[in-house]
């Protein structure tokens, strides 16, 4: 089994899905001294169910996402990580975190796309960019309703699972899925019964401030250097 660095967090990471993050904590400052003579810098990441992304107290679920590392940058005291979703993987045993989080892993069956699911593709992106626009009514959203996808059909379901407005174990479960229909079904079924939730609590509940409040940027998601969220990894 290979052994990989790991770095809990509080969010699901998805293939083909960016991460952005800033790391103070001396362990992870030695994990990334470690492995920047690689040819590929990578960790894992996985979600913790409570507590932070630094300190004890987290219980850390099984399955994850490598973390394929594109660019690294200092600063005064932290250094800068952009990284981008990878191969998903099941922990099959946590070694000891001295002198970092560490685990042995088993690489999952990558998902594979058939022309015979576009049609079931596009209604679950018509859910997923429904539950975004009526989510930004209520609260900000990382994602914008008009966010661009990749053109490779693979990569743009993974990045439908990663833009869903839904709750972190939602999205673990996105990442276990066994088959590309069951991944598009679940993202479209949760991204319907968020719309529906937001909607129904609008229609009993004050509403919105504004027309315009938490509007964020489309972004691109085809880009390449979109930032994801920052983790704030700060001890």
């Amino acid at each position: 089994m290979p052994e990989l660095p790991m770095f809990p967090l509080g969010t699901v990471l998805f293939p083909y899905m960016p991460l952005s993050l800033r790391l103070f904590e001396q362990r992870y400052l030695v994990m990334l001294a470690q492995m920047i003579e690689s040819e590929q810098p990578q960790f894992g990441v996985v979600l913790i169910e409570r507590g932070q992304e630094v300190g004890g107290g987290e219980h850390r679920f099984q399955l994850g996402t490598l973390a394929l590392i594109s660019e690294m940058a200092g600063g005064e005291g932290f250094v800068a990580v952009n990284a981008e979703g990878g191969s998903r993987f099941e922990v099959t045993g946590w070694l000891d975190d001295d002198p970092y989080p560490r685990a042995d892993i088993r690489f999952l069956e990558p998902l594979e796309w058939h022309d015979s699911l576009q049609g079931l593709r596009d209604e679950t992106e018509q859910a997923v960019r429904r539950a975004l626009a009526v989510a930004s009514e209520f609260t900000e959203q990382r994602w914008a309703s008009v966010v661009e996808l990749s053109s490779d059909p693979l990569e743009a379901c993974w990045q439908l699972a990663g833009i869903a407005p839904v709750g972190e174990l939602d999205q673990l479960s996105f990442l276990g899925a066994i088959s590309m229909r069951e991944l598009l079904t679940a993202v479209r079924d949760r991204a319907t019964d968020a719309a529906e939730s937001f909607a129904s609590a609008w229609s009993t509940g004050p509403g919105p401030t504004s027309p315009d409040s938490g509007a964020p940027d489309s972004g691109d998601l085809d880009s390449g250097d979109l930032d994801g969220p920052d983790s704030g990894a700060d001890s």
